[in-house]
């Protein structure tokens, strides 16, 4: 188990509490001192395995785990695990997964837990104020995915499947849902009115069966439907939990 020496244990009013996990000790210093310096959050405590940051969740209960997905010994899927025993005792702690590449099975369970999570490959990750944004919406208990991701369940995806009433726009609109996006934020990504991404929206919803869901969990159920098709198709014959994404 290995936890860096220097931990930050002085409360700050009205910051973020924050626990980063890598096996890169640049990477995990670097991001420390860029979420400390330059954007003002408390890193409470780093480390390079998944013990250690087990460790310090319990010790300190941050609001927000930054880890990497493949933590030692092994750095295959040690911090996807770690983050699904994160999320199933502290249920309440956001978690950002940042990743070499996608791995669909293993991130299942902890897409499963639903809100106040996130997922973006390290290597496509070019604007540190898009970042800290994404783990602004992650800690206010939205979902962020990559849009690699995203694809790469699209894929994956059956063809004879309920997402097959959609149109191609429609489903475009629900990729971005999956990236957390409002709908003002799929009209500038799509270049088209926000009225337009509004009646995609009711129209996806109504496919999908979804008409007659509280207006506030709609969307999330839509693409918890949408992800976790692709979950159970990408797994053959293991049962895989639900996917759970965007807020609404």
């Amino acid at each position: 188990m290995s936890v860096d020496d220097k931990v930050v244990v002085t409360p700050r009013e009205h910051t973020t509490r924050i626990v980063i996990a890598d096996g890169d000790v640049l990477t995990r210093t670097g991001l420390a001192g860029l979420l400390e310096q330059r954007h003002g959050h408390q890193v409470v405590g780093t480390a390079s395995d998944a013990d250690g940051v087990m460790e310090l969740v319990s010790r300190h209960g941050p609001d927000l785990v930054v880890l990497d997905a493949g933590l030692r010994p092994t750095r295959t899927v040690e911090g996807l695990e770690a983050a699904a025993r994160i999320r199933a005792e502290r249920p309440e702690t956001a978690i950002m997964v940042l990743a070499a590449h996608v791995e669909i099975e293993s991130s299942a369970e902890l897409l499963a837990s639903g809100r106040g999570v996130g997922y973006l490959l390290k290597h496509r990750v070019v604007d540190v104020d898009d970042f800290i944004d994404a783990l602004h919406r992650v800690v206010r208990g939205g979902c962020v995915l990559d849009p690699v991701l995203v694809h790469e369940l699209m894929v994956a995806r059956d063809r004879d499947d309920p997402f097959s009433q959609l149109s191609r726009r429609e489903h475009d609109v629900l990729a971005l849902m999956a990236q957390g996006r409002s709908n003002l934020g799929i009209a500038h990504e799509l270049w088209v009115a926000e009225g337009t991404v509004e009646k995609h929206v009711r129209s996806i919803l109504t496919k999908l069966g979804l008409g007659d869901s509280p207006a506030d969990h709609r969307r999330v159920l839509a693409v918890i439907a949408f992800l976790a098709g692709t979950a159970g198709d990408a797994g053959g014959t293991h049962d895989h939990p639900r996917l759970a994404a965007a807020s609404a």
